[in-house]
């Protein structure tokens, strides 16, 4: 893999800037912003709305992009919509599985609100069961509680006959833990009850297989993924699309409509009505074909070795602690390169801001979005430092942030 040559794709780069914070939004390649700038300026037209060419052109450039991002995650076109989004692709689930009182769902203590506040909600509105899965108890203190380590054990007693669905993220935003998530499927499926996966960090950075995963839903996001913002996907079952209630109902979405009824289209035109983000669909496809002309192999080995740097020089000094897996963790596939860390004695937020005032470094700072997952962890009040690689991260870069954090430590 050619980094510098990779590099010559993100001119912001050339800013003077060390981007480590991909985990929130990744940068944008050229050819992804070309595809999107095509559109615009030389087939801009609805699809599905007309027989003149530059619908034609336009629909597609949006069915090619629905095969291709399909393609990508290991499935079929068919079972593939169009979101904006990993928030809105759970929520289609949250609201359209027809749940009910005393409905049991599942989920981790690793998840990020998106996969977590519209359980929360369908608790409060519909009166349903909500299991929150944690690490076992009687290991969780110490280095152990800072790992926050779940396997597939804690989710036995969890999922039961009486489980409707278990919502699990693949990859902690906040931790950078891999979650066995092709186990769990198997738990699931013993139980008769549906999984689905947030996949929102693992899409990025790992081959997806979503049909060897084994879930019956997986939402994901295109702006962490070299995509636009705007635009992300959510797989659906194809044996579980007519059963799912559209998130909106609308144009583009019917087979008949009058002013008593309407009949939904039997695809995944149904979840998409109105005018869907085609210029984000088609940057999406772009990326896509980006990642896969690297190779997510290249890629993943890259961003281990950057991130087992980072964890191994971090764990070398005192006033620093570490969250989630060590750096062991990737020779199991159980880690990507998302670093969370504390400098002890040094607000997370001043630690972000020094970074990037000194040396042009962005991280996060803060809760992640997994405010319950900090307060578990005792850091409710400030949150971590997450530090996140991506492919376009050079070893000269991870050695300036390395340097900073040791001056940061040492004042």
């Amino acid at each position: 893999m050619n980094i510098e040559e990779i590099r010559k794709d993100f001119p912001i780069l050339n800013r003077g800037i060390i981007y480590m914070d991909s985990a929130a939004t990744s940068l944008t390649p050229e050819p992804v912003l070309d595809a999107v700038l095509d559109y615009y300026r030389n087939y801009n037209a609805n699809v599905g709305r007309g027989v003149y060419k530059l619908t034609q052109i336009a629909s597609q450039k949006y069915e090619d992009a629905h095969k291709n991002v399909a393609k990508f995650i290991g499935t079929t076109a068919n079972e593939l919509i169009f979101t904006k989004n990993t928030t809105e692709g759970v929520n289609t689930v949250a609201s359209g599985i027809g749940l009910k009182k005393g409905d049991k769902v599942v989920v981790s203590l690793w998840e990020h609100h998106s996969n977590l506040l519209p359980w929360i909600r369908a608790k409060k509105t519909l009166r349903i069961d909500l299991e929150v899965v944690k690490p076992n108890d009687a290991i969780s203190e110490g280095d152990a509680k800072t790992q926050c380590a779940l396997e597939t054990s804690d989710f036995v007693d969890a999922i039961d006959k009486k489980t409707k669905i278990v919502a699990i993220t693949h990859v902690s935003n906040a931790l950078g833990s891999v979650l066995p998530v092709k186990e769990i499927s198997k738990l699931c499926a013993e139980n008769n009850a549906l999984l689905l996966v947030d996949a929102a960090q693992s899409a990025p950075h790992l081959k997806i297989d979503v049909r060897d995963m084994g879930c019956d839903f997986l939402a994901f996001s295109g702006h962490k993924m070299l995509g636009p913002t705007g635009i992300g996907g959510l797989v659906i079952k194809e044996e579980l699309m007519e059963e799912l209630e559209p998130l909106t109902v609308g144009g583009g979405a019917v087979e008949d409509a009058s002013f008593a009824d309407y009949r939904l289209k039997q695809s995944y035109e149904k979840f998409e009505s109105g005018t869907p983000n085609i210029a984000g669909a088609i940057g999406l496809s772009a990326a896509v074909a980006y990642l896969e002309g690297i190779g997510m192999e290249k890629v993943k080995a890259w961003e281990e070795k950057q991130g087992k740097r980072i964890i191994e020089e971090l764990r070398e000094l005192d006033n620093v602690e570490i969250y989630g897996y060590g750096s062991e963790a990737f020779e199991h596939g159980q880690r990507i390169g998302v670093v969370s860390f504390n400098v002890n004695g040094v607000n997370p937020t001043e630690v972000a801001s020094r970074l990037d005032r000194e040396a042009g470094i962005t991280v996060r700072s803060g809760h992640h979005c997994c405010i319950p997952l900090m307060n578990y962890l005792g850091l409710g009040s400030e949150g971590t430092v997450r530090s996140s690689v991506y492919l376009y991260n050079t070893e000269a870069e991870v050695e300036k942030f390395l340097d900073l954090i040791r001056k940061i430590s040492n004042s």
